[in-house]
């Protein structure tokens, strides 16, 4: 009986120590080594191109709604996944109606991304439709001729996965980082010119 004992704790152990600190630690190693940027949030001066932001001002291309907009709990941390509503929920349809309201004002066309959350609560991308509604208003709000915005949100289009999976996208974070540079060399390129 006792070696029976025995055996099933240095099992027990042995499990603990290559399941519990040899498997996570290789997993970390790994991580770092082929895929530093992503294993570290992929973080930027600007943030990071994994977690949608908000963008207030009008000079920006806005992402989807995020977890904020939910939320009246000032100061309080939302969690990715939380406080999600329902197809039928009439709290969801005002939000969407307000959103809706808020974006034809700013003379942007509401498309889906614009106006609902998606499912984690903090999608960083906007699909090309969503972006190219917001181009005239962009434009108009950064003194920038439109076609050059037009041509700046079709290079930051990413293709579907492997080619196949998903559908394209935009990552917000990198277009507005995008658009700072084509304003900042258009605006210079204009005081050089006069």
């Amino acid at each position: 009986m006792t070696a029976h004992l025995r055996r099933a704790v240095v099992l027990a152990l042995g499990f603990l120590f290559l399941l519990g600190f040899v498997y996570p630690l290789a997993g970390t190693g790994v991580a770092q080594l082929l895929f530093k940027h992503q294993a570290n949030g992929s973080l930027t001066a600007d943030g990071s191109t994994l977690i949608g932001q908000s963008w207030p001002s009008p000079r920006f291309f806005q992402g989807r709604p995020d977890a904020s907009v939910l939320t009246n709990k000032p100061g309080q941390v939302v969690v990715s996944g939380t406080e999600q509503l329902g197809p039928r929920s009439k709290e969801l349809e005002k939000l969407v109606a307000e959103r809706a309201a808020r974006l034809r004002k700013e003379g942007i066309t509401p498309t889906n991304d614009l106006v609902t959350n998606s499912a984690s609560l903090v999608d960083p991308d906007i699909s090309p439709r969503s972006a190219d509604a917001q181009v005239a208003a962009v434009a108009r709000a950064n003194g920038l001729p439109i076609a050059a915005v037009r041509r700046l949100v079709a290079s930051q289009v990413r293709a579907k996965q492997l080619g196949f999976l998903g559908a394209p996208y935009v990552n917000v974070l990198d277009l507005n980082r995008a658009l700072v540079r084509l304003e900042r060399a258009t605006h210079r390129g204009a005081a050089s010119g006069r």
